[in-house]
């Protein structure tokens, strides 16, 4: 019963989408309605300037996080992982704003270092470097989400819930980029600096 009330919390807490509102209240838009209509911090980027995705940012890693402790206050390691989940499908999902969403990246990025900071911290390194160097956020985001998985079964050695936990968020990732992926192969994917007129 627990588990149940983390996961529905996190939810709620994962579904207020930060783009949704950083969008309405800066420039009175929806952002699904600009540049690559996604909900993230990317495309707030891209739409509204830097002030606008810092505040995005920071708003989807924190309800990452606060989703896991909320989690793992109520129900310990499995709470937190199933919150965890269950704050990246709201962001993905939102019940507040059509179930539509965003990518879930930074949701993820805040659920994974709450679970393991040491491997959060090597798979952002290992992001950032990919984006420095391509200029695809979204080619950084899914070999990262890829990855994930790989490095849990490598170094962490809490159990195979936590294996499921890693192929449940990368699954989840590399789905939300499928748009992403099919443009990566055709050549017609956005770089990190494009800017989009509103």
């Amino acid at each position: 019963m627990k588990i149940l009330l983390a996961v529905l919390i996190s939810y709620l807490l994962g579904s207020i989408n930060s783009s949704i509102l950083v969008g309405r209240l800066w420039a009175n838009i929806d952002i699904r309605k600009y540049g690559s209509g996604n909900a993230g911090a990317t495309n707030t980027l891209r739409t509204l300037g830097k002030s606008a995705a810092a505040v995005v940012l920071i708003g989807d890693v924190l309800k990452g996080i606060i989703g896991v402790i909320i989690g793992r206050y109520l129900a310990g390691e499995m709470g937190a992982l199933t919150a965890g989940i269950a704050c990246v499908l709201g962001h993905n999902f939102p019940i507040y704003f059509g179930f539509k969403g965003g990518k879930g990246i930074l949701t993820s990025a805040g659920v994974i270092f709450m679970i393991n900071w040491k491997i959060g911290l090597v798979l952002a390194v290992l992001v950032l470097l990919i984006i420095a160097i391509t200029r695809y956020v979204s080619l950084g985001s899914i070999i990262g989400a890829s990855l994930y998985p790989v490095v849990v079964l490598l170094f962490d050695r809490r159990g195979i819930e936590h294996i499921i936990f890693a192929v449940c968020i990368a699954v989840l990732a590399v789905y939300r980029h499928k748009t992403n992926i099919k443009r990566l192969l055709d050549g017609t994917e956005s770089k990190l600096g494009s800017k989009v007129k509103v």
